[in-house]
Formats: C-alpha cells, structure tokens, sequence
C-alpha cells in the first residue's frame, strides 16, 4: 500500500467540505448529483388512486421548478414497522419517511429518526400547528424529531336519511352514549334488516374502536408508568363501555345479529342504507360514496358522545437519523411545501373542485392541524368553495374542538376486548 500524502490539493478539499458542513447546504457523499441536492421521500400514492398519485406527481414537480437545487426521488408506500429497522440498518429507509402518530414515540426511544430542533424555527408557520400534535414528535425534553401533516378526530358518522325516517332530528345528533342507545332502538325498529348502531370487533379494530370508547368515557386505554406502558381499561369506565354494547347487541337487539364485523363491513352496511351510526373519522364519509355508492347528502357527523373526549389519530413525516444536514434541511422544505403551506390552501381546493373531488368535509384536502388565524382562513375557504352540504359535518366541527383529544398509545390496538356472538354478558 502507498503510503498517504497530504498534499496542497488534499488540503484544500478538506478546506472546502469543512466549509459545506458549517453551512448544512453543501451536504455528504450521496446527497448531490449534478449540482443537486437529493432526497427520497416515501407516501406517494400508488397507481390504484390516481388522483391522488397526479396530485402528489404534479406537486414535486412543482415543487422541482421553484427549488431547482432539489431533486425528489418519489416511492410509493408507507411505515411498515416489520421491515422499518431492516430498512434503516440496510441503507434503504428514505430520508423523509411517512408515520402514523401512533409511531413517534418509539422510534424516537430507539434513536431511529433524525433530531430536527435545530431546523424549526426556519419552518414557516410551524407554531400555528396545534401543539398537541407538534408534542407527538418530541420527546418531552424540548426536542423534536418530526412534523405533523394530517389529523383527524373520531365522531359520530350517522345516516340522515334513516334518522328521519325513525323520527329523530338530523340536525340534532345523538350528544350522549344514552341517546345513542336510544336513537340505535328507534332506528332498528324500521325492520327490513336497517342496524342502528354497528361496531368492529374483527382483528385489531375491536382495540382501535375500544380506545375511543375509552376517551369518550373520560377513561385511557393505557397509562405510563416511568417508560413502560400499562393496560388501564379493566376499570368502571371500560366496564360502562363494554356494558352500553352488550345492552345495544343483547337488550335492545340494536346491533344486528352479524357481528364480528370489520370497517369495510361497516362502510357496505352505511352504504346501503341499512345502518343508522357508526364510530368514523370524516375521511370515512368520500369512500362512503365513491367505493359504497353513497350521497353525500345523506350522511351526518357528529364530535364523540360523552362530551369528555375522542381519539385523535394522523400521521406526519419524520427525516432518516443518517440524514446529513442538507438532506434534512432540503425535507423540511419539501414537507412545509407541500404538508404545511397556508399559500396553497386555495390552490389546493381548487383542483378538487375541477377534479370533481369533494369540498368541504373536515378532511383532505384540508388538514385539521391548524389554530387561531390560519385555521379561520382554512375555514373560510373550505365553505367558500364546498362541493357537498357542509351543515350536515358542522356539529363534528362545532364539538370536536371541545373535547380532549387523546393519541392512541403504543401497542393498544393489541389490548383487543372481545364484544361479538360468542361474548356474553360481562
């Protein structure tokens, strides 16, 4: 081997990397080509949606023409948690990866994702987000590791239609668990095999629904004890819940007599017009009509019964721990772009009218992130250019800010209570 020569040539390369490490832009071994700053990013959608694929192709080629020194290497797919440290520890996780708000917190223990402190403050309206969901990327001690994107809270989805006809108020939806017990028994009475109420209970979605039974209860699922995490639902409040289906499935005969049930069994039961409520976030209400042959104007939502609290789920965008400064710094940019830009608001509603796509609900493409002034002007907007009737979804709106919004724990769809056909009284 030859023996190392630190020549003027070596030293005046070592001059300038050290140079583009104190300015963050000029970036490591991989992050340039051609002049360019190179990013993966994963969450594009894929071909089976295609207008959400156009949306999402047409934006980063957007946003390529006003940052020409960023080039997005766009990837279909979402977080896997099987295959997450396989892809990190392989080189293979993008530098800008898609999350659930229910993934955060452990990657963030496991130093799997980059610290991003440091960057904030050159985020654009980034202290206009709801801070309940900025704390979902932090990890309790002034750091954060990631930016939310979207969010929703479970409500009341329930048929207008069949409201009416079993006599009850559309514009006056169920505010307690008694008046959904009630409302599910008139419902069901109108025969022809109409469900008043219907729940999952099939795979892990019988824990999901149950944890929002939890919060609308003023209860948790779960508690933390130091860094571990405890069940806390064998309590009278999980008791209250489990109680309210039992008299809803065995009593009243409210509930059908199929259980075992899962969303897409929910969403073809609504569809039909053969059910009266179910527990949904809003983005329930567009697959309701496009895959399920529903109308818009049929359908309401209401904020979680109870009055106490709801289950706030979503996702967000966290950056790879291996990401070099001008990787990090070229994906917050893309992210405020395109996630988190109060400008393109407008531009954004517009293309779903001219696509024919719906305006108006309390989902994409308005992300429910937002407080104070910048919220007020995505509201204004959404009802300046709804495409569907948006008094049906106001109470959702009018209630759901009330209520205390609490993030799904780790692991609590594995604490899964069993209420189908072969549950008996508790």
């Amino acid at each position: 081997m030859k023996p190392f020569r630190f020549g003027k040539k070596t030293a005046a390369l070592l001059s300038v990397a050290a140079l583009c490490l104190g300015a963050a832009a000029c970036g490591a071994s991989g992050d340039q080509a051609g002049g360019k700053i190179v990013i993966s990013i994963n969450g594009q959608p894929p071909k089976t949606q295609p207008f959400d694929r156009k949306i999402f192709d047409q934006d980063v080629a957007t946003f390529e023409a006003s940052h020409p020194n960023i080039d997005i290497q766009p990837h279909e797919g979402f977080m896997d948690p099987k295959t997450f440290s396989a892809k990190l520890a392989s080189g293979k996780l993008e530098d800008v990866f898609y999350v659930y708000l229910t993934d955060p917190a452990q990657l963030i223990a496991r130093h799997q994702a980059a610290d991003i402190t440091s960057y904030l403050p050159s985020v654009p309206h980034y202290q206009d987000i709801q801070p309940q969901l900025r704390d979902v990327f932090s990890d309790g001690k002034g750091k954060y590791y990631g930016v939310p994107t979207a969010n929703y809270t479970m409500g009341l989805l329930y048929n207008r239609t069949l409201f009416t006809k079993a006599g009850l108020d559309p514009n006056n939806p169920p505010k307690t668990w008694d008046d959904v017990r009630a409302a599910a028994k008139k419902i069901s009475a109108l025969g022809n095999n109409t469900v008043g109420y219907a729940d999952y209970s099939k795979n892990n979605q019988g824990g999901w629904h149950f944890t929002a039974w939890m919060y609308s209860m003023g209860g948790d699922i779960a508690s933390k004890a130091g860094d571990a995490w405890k069940a806390d639902f064998n309590n009278d409040k999980g008791r209250a819940a489990l109680n309210y289906l039992h008299q809803m499935r065995w009593d009243d005969n409210s509930m059908g007599s199929r259980q075992l049930l899962q969303i897409e069994d929910v969403q073809r039961m609504m569809g039909a017009g053969q059910l009266g409520m179910y527990l949904s976030a809003p983005d329930n209400v567009p697959t309701l009509v496009n895959q399920f042959k529903g109308q818009y104007q049929d359908y309401g939502l209401a904020p979680m019964p109870g009055a106490q609290g709801t289950l706030v789920g979503g996702e967000g965008y966290m950056l790879n721990p291996k990401a070099t400064p001008a990787k990090i710094k070229a994906g917050l940019q893309w992210l405020q772009w395109k996630f988190l830009n109060p400008d393109r608001i407008e531009t954004n509603l517009k293309r779903y009218v001219a696509d024919k796509q719906p305006v108006g609900l309390p989902a994409s493409p308005v992300a429910d992130i937002w407080t104070g002034s910048v919220r007020d002007k995505q509201e204004q907007l959404k009802k300046q250019y709804a495409t569907i009737p948006v008094q049906n979804y106001q109470p959702y709106i009018d209630g759901a800010a009330a209520l205390k919004q609490n993030v799904e724990p780790p692991d609590a769809q594995q604490s899964m209570p069993c209420w189908t056909t072969s549950c008996r009284p508790y």
